[in-house]
């Protein structure tokens, strides 16, 4: 048993429309989605993909656990938050901005390593089970629009070229309707 989940596992690394749930595919049609190259996708850049293969491993040893149990684990191991502050307070501008602006502070580890590896958590579930738990959807929302406003400051400041902004700030747009609808 214990050798057929590991087989599981290796055949399921990475992201693979073959090995979908159907119910993703259905929701998820767009090709950006299922990109495992596209920075700008889910799963695409190596924190994305490390993502899912963490949350592949996790749910073999947690397969009754909710996946807010897992976020818990990725926002705590990945960064210095606490659970419970990763709330609505994240989405602040002004605090985006002083923290972009902070030199002491690791935005790359706390905003992108952190958002990527929530978003690829919670789409993971969607694409290898056909649904994202309900409490956890709002915490996966957080990731998205905090992503969002970096990615609009980040334009506005010039840091970002204004087309590969649009795209993201599209593909974002498109993970919110898939959230929503699974």
């Amino acid at each position: 048993m214990e050798q057929e989940e590991e087989l599981l596992n290796e055949e399921l690394y990475g992201i693979d429309k073959e090995t979908a749930h159907p119910r993703a595919l259905e929701l998820a049609p767009e090709d950006f989605f299922w990109n495992s190259y596209d920075e700008l996708a889910p799963f695409g850049s190596d924190e994305g993909d490390m993502a899912l293969a963490e949350y592949r491993e996790w749910r073999t040893e947690n397969k009754e656990e909710s996946l807010t149990a897992c976020l818990r684990w990725v926002i705590e191991s990945l960064s210095d938050y606490n659970f419970e502050d990763f709330n609505n307070s994240i989405l602040d501008i002004e605090k985006i901005k002083n923290e972009l602006e902070n030199e002491d502070f690791d935005d790359y580890q706390e905003h992108y390593v952190l958002d990527i590896s929530v978003m690829a958590t919670g789409f993971g579930q969607l694409v290898d089970e056909g649904t994202i738990d309900e409490e956890a959807k709002p915490i996966v929302l957080l990731s998205i629009e905090r992503q969002e406003s970096i990615t609009r400051i980040s334009a506005e400041e010039g840091v970002w070229d204004q087309e590969v902004a649009d795209e993201y700030l599209n593909n974002l747009q498109v993970l919110k309707r898939i959230l929503q609808q699974a």
